[in-house]
């Protein structure tokens, strides 16, 4: 019995396939590991796991075409049992340095390849385990002011004071470092305290000065629109109004959530700073409903 050649150019260039194809896999599927761990696109992890795979499976199959023995045999009558001797020899064949199974540290090759792919089968798996962090509903209630001092700024990263913010228009401002925080915007305005009907949410401070959630309980569209004579926030979106006055409670609209408030002060040189998260999760609510 002897392997077919076949265009591999040989023996020696198969085994050199066979070792390019496991190393292929063996890239693939780090690549596979690396996209995941930096939270890649799903493009790129079929990407990286599909090249893995087609590299294992091409060396296999050159490995059975060209290094394995085939073609055709046929015996009259099979023995029932091998003589001694042939049995030996079968064995010491396929022990041998020159075994089809063994040949060259090919086995190494694949158990690699192999190996490499099972190893990266475990990075999604790590998604699953809570590994001391927040489940994804605790996550989408907390932003980037939970820390507590972080500084208002505008979207432009200019540090808001409280003596900026006046009662005829809102200022919007974000996290500082986080300005594109898409659940993180919010807005300061200066109430007269004498026409508040109840306690704002995030409490009053510096002579009138409130800050709630820029986002909508509806639909989470930025409520910009602001009407200084009525004390009222307006969505543009499906026109919910939040009376500011009361609370930030809808008024008008689909909305059914008073806007969060944020809590905040104004540190020793003027600035306003949050004191800690809105008081409740900011923007569409659907996603924590029972």
């Amino acid at each position: 019995m002897s392997a077919d050649p076949g265009p591999m150019g040989g023996e020696r260039g198969a085994v050199r396939g066979i070792r390019i194809a496991f190393g292929v896999s063996v890239l693939g599927a780090a690549g596979f590991a690396v996209v995941y761990s930096v939270g890649g696109n799903t493009q790129l992890l079929g990407v990286g796991l599909g090249v893995a795979f087609a590299g294992l499976a091409v060396g296999l199959w050159l490995w059975g075409r060209h290094l394995l023995p085939s073609g055709g045999y046929v015996e009259e009558r099979p023995p029932l049992s091998a003589p001694p001797q042939q049995r030996g020899l079968l064995a010491a064949a396929a022990a041998g340095p020159q075994s089809p199974v063994r040949r060259r540290g090919l086995v190494g090759m694949f158990g690699l390849a192999f190996g490499a792919i099972g190893v990266a089968m475990l990075f999604p798996l790590r998604s699953l385990l809570p590994l001391r962090r927040p489940d994804p509903v605790t996550e989408l209630r907390r932003t980037a002011w939970r820390a507590g001092g972080v500084r208002l700024v505008t979207p432009e990263g200019v540090p808001v004071r409280a003596d900026d913010v006046n009662s005829q228009t809102i200022q919007i401002v974000v996290p500082e470092g986080h300005p594109k925080d898409g659940d993180a915007p919010a807005f300061v305005v200066r109430l007269d305290p004498d026409r508040l009907t109840a306690t704002p949410a995030g409490g009053l401070v510096a002579g009138g000065l409130v800050a709630y959630s820029l986002l909508c309980t509806h639909a989470g569209c930025p409520v910009a629109l602001y009407e200084q004579t009525t004390g009222r926030m307006l969505c543009p979106c499906h026109q919910s109004a939040f009376d500011l006055l009361a609370g930030a409670k809808p008024i008008a609209g689909p909305a059914a959530r008073p806007l969060p408030g944020l809590p905040i002060e104004v540190d020793a040189d003027g600035y306003l700073r949050a004191r800690g998260d809105f008081t409740a999760p900011p923007g569409a609510g659907f996603w924590s409903r029972p």
